[in-house]
């Protein structure tokens, strides 16, 4: 129920894209995205911050969306979001003392040093590729194909990566657990 509650603004923007057209999909995104926020808010007296980097990134690129109406700009979006996340990524190798993955993560997971450095670098290089390959498809098919690839083909892409990380960390796991035994 929590993933269809983080993606109630996706799920309206597509719904909202299908019957009318990108920016009233935005409009409507920006508008779910804020009472989403305000309704967790509201509950529990504080809001994740990933919910609160999720609505600044609507209300930013959203709101840009919206004032240039510009098709452009809006099939770059996703790519300087992504690359924009793998110079955050590498950056945070050179700022602070450890990657931010590994600020994010610490706590639920006791890694080596270089399986947090490795995953660090998967991480930038899957960005880097996201990137791209929507860049790629917004250059190379229609808008409506490019829409669906943004949330479906985005989105599967991200979930494929985790679960491979999933798999790849899982030895890790094992090997802290047969620690604890």
């Amino acid at each position: 129920m929590k993933l269809l509650f983080d993606l109630f603004p996706v799920i309206l923007f597509f719904i909202a894209y299908k019957l009318y057209d990108i920016y009233v999909a935005t409009g409507v995104a920006i508008a779910a995205a804020v009472a989403q926020v305000f309704f967790v808010y509201m509950k529990h007296r504080r809001v994740e911050k990933m919910h609160l980097v999720t609505l600044a990134l609507i209300l930013v690129l959203g709101g840009l969306t919206l004032a240039l109406h510009d098709e452009t700009f809006i099939k770059w979006k996703p790519t300087l979001v992504n690359w924009g996340f793998a110079l955050v990524f590498w950056g945070s190798h050179y700022i602070g003392d450890k990657p931010i993955i590994r600020r994010m993560l610490d706590e639920a997971l006791h890694l080596p040093e270089q399986v947090w450095t490795r995953l660090s670098m998967l991480w930038i290089t899957f960005f880097i590729f996201s990137g791209a390959a929507n860049l790629f498809v917004a250059y190379t098919f229609d808008t409506d194909t490019w829409v669906n690839f943004k949330l479906f083909g985005l989105m599967g892409m991200t979930l494929v990566f985790i679960l491979l990380q999933g798999i790849y960390l899982a030895k890790y796991m094992e090997d802290k657990r047969e620690e604890t035994d």
